[in-house]
């Protein structure tokens, strides 16, 4: 059974912040058009990187030379999922980690069927919703669209049985965060309600999950807490000043540039 217990500290984040600021990650995506700008300013608020390289031919040959890459499905047209395979199978073979964001999954059969192609490639992180991970894992039917309709903790036999058969780390997305890799469990809490009404909240995290990732010689797990707690902490702060979503887009941008290895260390609260 997973350990419900944190397995890093307040501390280990702010050094995981601290390495992202210091290599700026160069991260491959390879996302959905409704999210792509929002993606790249969130990387680059947070201290990485973002190359939009999602064209078949040149997906393989720039994913070895990224830090990390990521794939999301959100409008996974036939050649950006050839683009996709291309990037994965490349980033596995090189030793590059990748985290599949497999959005709506479930609902809709094309991505569904392709996911289930995709995690053949191993992710190192697969990161959705409490509707998208069931789904993926085999047991759900998946949600509103993108929409999760079920919640976190109905979500936790999923995302563990998921970590375990790839294995990957796996992390599902909510009002609280869970993360496990099947042998731990971690729960980031935090975060804002106003991440639902900005297009590209849950997307653009998938992208600093991999930045996050690859900064910390490939720890996933603390990768992962780590890129959770500092989107949860950013989120709180521009929630507090913001009159709304446009507020809180600028906001968090701003506070995601602003968050040290101290505030993280300060702020992050994990059970």
């Amino acid at each position: 059974m997973p350990v419900h217990a944190p397995t890093y500290t307040p501390a280990d984040l702010g050094h995981a912040i601290e390495k992202l600021r210091t290599s700026a990650p160069l991260v491959q995506c390879l996302t959905n058009a409704v999210v792509t700008n929002f993606t790249a300013n969130v990387l680059l608020a947070a201290g990485a990187s973002p190359a939009m390289v999602d064209v078949p031919g040149e997906a393989a040959a720039f994913a070895p030379v990224a830090s990390a890459v990521l794939v999301n499905l959100g409008t996974p047209h036939a050649e950006q999922r050839r683009a996709m395979l291309e990037a994965a199978r490349s980033a596995r073979t090189a030793g590059i980690p990748w985290v599949l964001d497999p959005v709506a999954v479930g609902f809709l059969e094309v991505r569904t069927q392709f996911a289930a192609e995709l995690l053949a490639e191993r992710p190192t992180v697969v990161r959705g919703n409490a509707s998208e991970i069931p789904a993926l894992a085999g047991s759900g039917a998946g949600g509103r669209g993108v929409d999760a309709t079920d919640n976190v903790e109905a979500a936790l036999p999923s995302a563990t049985h998921l970590a375990a058969s790839c294995p990957t780390v796996v992390a599902v997305s909510g009002p609280v965060d869970l993360v496990t890799d099947a042998g731990r469990t971690v729960r980031v809490h935090g975060g804002d309600p106003l991440l639902t009404r900005v297009t590209g909240g849950g997307c653009s995290l998938g992208a600093l999950v991999a930045a996050m990732v690859a900064a910390n010689d490939g720890d996933a797990l603390l990768g992962t807490i780590a890129a959770h707690a500092l989107y949860s902490v950013a989120a709180e702060r521009a929630a507090a000043t913001a009159t709304g979503p446009g507020s809180f887009a600028v906001g968090f941008l701003d506070t995601l540039a602003a968050t040290g290895p101290q505030e993280l260390s300060t702020a992050a609260v994990l059970a």
